[in-house]
């Protein structure tokens, strides 16, 4: 049933001509995937897939449809060699999948030796019961540091192209001022905002024994942020959460989890080692997880909140039609 679903989403977003229809579509898919992702036990990725692609790209998307002209301007250049290097590399990434071994294989490496030996030693060696993040951000703390800096370069990337610091016109309707005219609307999402940032916290503080950690609920709280700006206008959202803030948090969060690197190596061990944190090894493994995931939340929602302010700042041009 649930494969008939993703076909029919698939065929439904190829065969739409209209790109709001699409977009809306594409949200429905990102639900349909992250119901598919809990099936297959990846709780974790279903909670960012169902917050991402669902809800904040859906939002993001529909803004850039809003703010795109109805006309293409003329290409500038011959898109040949845009074309060669898109295809070159998606024939280097094929290539490269031709020697994974095939989903679910029980001979493959991964289920022969990696897999065995995380399930059977990180909850000892670490006191996390929750193998997913003690794999994340114990094991592969480098790693997961590598990815916090490129979502930190993404976020500053966009505040150096848009910027987020735009001030947007109250209005009856739109970015700035809002959906004042849809009441039900504004007393559900009263309602659901508050459990969806309380569940948020849940998700950070909680993601050492269950699914969650610092990406998902750093995602879960800047679509509660989000989704109060879509309701209540931009410019009360900028109030509650200041651009300024916005900018702070997005590199707050990469420094905090550098730091903690920095300490390991102070305290006498190595980059990233939380085991000098605590006199109890298993209690150094905590501290340290703990504030790495944080740094992973506040740079994640900062970022989310950077570019949705980014897009929702900007004015419609002149030539738009809805």
């Amino acid at each position: 049933m649930l494969l008939v679903l993703l076909l029919a989403s698939a065929l439904a977003i190829v065969r739409a001509r209209n790109l709001f229809a699409v977009v809306v579509l594409s949200g429905i898919y990102s639900f349909i995937m992250a119901t598919q992702l809990t099936v297959l036990d990846a709780v974790d990725v279903a909670m960012t897939e169902a917050s991402v692609g669902a809800g904040i790209s859906t939002v993001l998307l529909l803004g850039t449809l809003y703010l795109t002209g109805s006309e293409e301007a003329a290409p500038g250049h011959r898109p040949i060699l845009p074309l060669l290097v898109a295809l070159a590399t998606a024939g280097i990434l094929i290539y490269g999948t031709l020697g994974i071994p095939v989903f679910g294989d029980p001979s493959g490496a991964i289920h022969q030796h990696v897999a065995p030996r995380y399930l059977q030693e990180a909850v000892e060696a670490t006191g996390i019961p929750n193998v997913v993040t003690a794999v994340l951000a114990s094991y592969r703390g480098y790693d997961t540091l590598g990815e916090t800096t490129v979502i930190f370069t993404a976020g500053i990337g966009v505040i150096l192209l848009l910027g987020i610091g735009r001030r947007v016109r109250e209005r009856a309707q739109g970015p700035g001022g809002g959906m004042q005219e849809y009441l039900v609307l504004r007393v559900i999402a009263k309602l659901l905002i508050p459990f969806a940032l309380l569940f948020a916290l849940y998700v950070q503080f909680h993601g050492d024994f269950g699914p969650g950690g610092g990406f998902q609920a750093g995602v879960i709280l800047a679509a509660g942020v989000i989704f109060y700006a879509v309701i209540f206008g931009l410019t009360k959202a900028q109030k509650l959460v200041p651009p300024r803030l916005v900018e702070i948090l997005v590199a707050l969060g990469v420094a905090v989890y550098a730091l903690v690197g920095a300490l390991g190596l102070m305290l006498g061990g190595n980059y990233l080692d939380y085991f000098v944190l605590d006199h109890d090894p298993v209690h150094g493994q905590h501290r340290g997880v703990f504030w790495v995931e944080a740094g992973v939340c506040i740079t994640v929602a900062g970022v989310m909140l950077a570019i949705f302010y980014a897009f929702a700042g900007r004015r419609r041009r002149p030539d738009s039609r809805s």
